[in-house]
């Protein structure tokens, strides 16, 4: 199956680029970066792979400091001469395996500008620490994420679906097909191996030992950087617990019923947000950007995809049934989902959207996400209900400086003009739950046109 990612077109603009440096491409294991660069690699008359787990492949920088040397040997080991650099990719995968070749990059760019240089890698975060000079200023970087409903619909060849899902507004002729497309999409979730075997076999009974294939890669990985056996033991329970919290906020201390301490939990937990695997959400409580997140308060735990918790949860076959995937789960798999589809935006940084609370004594509010746009902090329900139901929104609405607010629920498009229960006027967009990758255009629509 041809994955067609949206980060193909800044790897087309970092070819074109006259001042372009070497690329690393970053993520979580799994999520398709080897796939994506080995198809970008098509548009090079030829390209060198070299995956930094090989021995044989890792001694050309273990061997030498001399990136010339280095750029000879590679070359030479591959059959091309030297003079077809100037149209020649060298993909450098797996390149936490060596620290020293991260260090090394910063010479390609200095000495020689003309090579194209790729590499990818998952848990850099935990590599970097043993990089002996990292090139700042040297590299580039680009992140990737498991496919969004966007991504998906290529995927399996809905192109006129896809056609329709990027026009705003959406063409009200369309709900029902993406609402059926979408509901699949938010089962099986994102990872590029399990939608290539479900549209393989058009069955779910196929995917679990893929499933748990990751999941154990994952509990692999994150245990390498544990520091001690306990730490270890910590981060094997959270892998097993957390999923069982996702419809609220977490504390550190004595998390899934265990009987470790705040610290030992928060450390461990900061290690799979590194990782990518398991990732802490904080609140915010800005009207207004800059949003900061405050990091003293409790936050909410985002996986790294929707699929993995189905999954987790065995909730795969109540899904089916329902319609309306809004009430599954205490109602948290589709706030989940639409997070997991901002996230999927970000190619140039890696950044966990916040939420919103407001906490008194009396009446404490909470909005699902906030997002910034220009000088506006737009408030995002996720709720089926109707618009009176919505108290935390009105909240927000009321103290914010505009008048804009997003409802994502199961209905179809609508725009509205309502009042808060204190009378403040407001604009309400209610967006069907599969236009999550379309957020950021909704909202530029709705500010230019209300």
């Amino acid at each position: 199956m041809l994955f067609n990612r949206q980060l193909t077109k800044q790897l087309i603009h970092w070819k074109s680029k006259s001042s372009r440096k070497p690329l690393i491409i970053r993520g979580a294991r799994q999520v398709g970066k080897t796939t994506l660069v080995n198809g970008f690699s098509k548009s090079y008359a030829r390209s060198i792979y070299l995956n930094l787990e090989k021995s044989t492949h890792r001694q050309f920088f273990e061997q030498s400091d001399d990136i010339r040397t280095i750029v000879d040997a590679i070359f030479i080991a591959h059959n091309i001469p030297t003079k077809h650099a100037l149209d020649c990719l060298i993909f450098i995968d797996e390149i936490q395996e060596s620290p020293k070749a991260i260090a090394l990059l910063r010479y390609f760019y200095e000495d020689f500008p003309e090579l194209h240089v790729i590499s990818a890698g998952s848990l850099l975060e935990f590599a970097l620490k043993d990089v002996p000079s990292f090139p700042v200023g040297r590299v580039e970087f680009l992140y990737l994420y498991p496919l969004n409903f966007q991504e998906f619909l290529q995927a399996i060849g809905s192109t006129v679906a896809l056609e329709q899902l990027i026009g705003v507004p959406i063409n009200p002729a369309a709900h029902s097909t993406l609402v059926q497309l979408f509901n699949r999409f938010c089962i099986i979730g994102g990872m590029p191996e399990i939608v290539e075997e479900f549209e393989k076999e058009q069955s779910f009974g196929n995917l679990a030992h893929i499933y748990e294939s990751i999941w154990a890669s994952y509990i692999s990985d994150a245990e390498k950087y544990a520091r001690n056996p306990t730490e270890k033991n910590v981060i094997r329970h959270i892998m097993a617990t957390a999923a069982y919290s996702i419809d609220k906020r977490i504390k550190f201390q004595n998390f899934g019923n265990s009987n470790y301490r705040s610290r030992e939990m928060g450390e461990a937990f900061r290690n799979l947000h590194q990782a990518k695997i398991i990732q802490l959400m904080y609140p915010t409580t800005a009207l207004e950007p800059p949003v900061i997140a405050d990091l003293k308060k409790s936050p909410k735990l985002q996986f790294l995809d929707t699929g993995l918790i189905n999954y987790t949860l065995e909730l795969s076959s109540q899904m089916l049934l329902l319609d309306d995937l809004s009430t599954i789960y205490k109602g948290a798999i589709i706030p989940h989902m639409i997070t997991q589809e901002l996230i999927s935006l970000q190619s140039e940084k890696s950044q966990i959207p916040c939420f919103w609370v407001r906490e008194k004594r009396q009446s404490s509010s909470e909005v699902d996400l906030v997002y910034s746009m220009d000088s506006h902090l737009i408030p995002i329900e996720v709720k089926s209900g109707t618009t009176g139901s919505l108290k935390s929104l009105h909240q927000f609405v009321e103290r914010a400086p505009h008048h804009y607010a997003i409802r994502m629920y199961a209905g179809e498009y609508e725009v509205i003009n309502t009042k808060t229960p204190n009378g403040k006027q407001y604009t309400l967009m209610n967006l069907p739950y599969y236009l999550g990758t379309q957020i950021p255009y909704y909202i530029d629509h709705l500010i230019k046109n209300y």
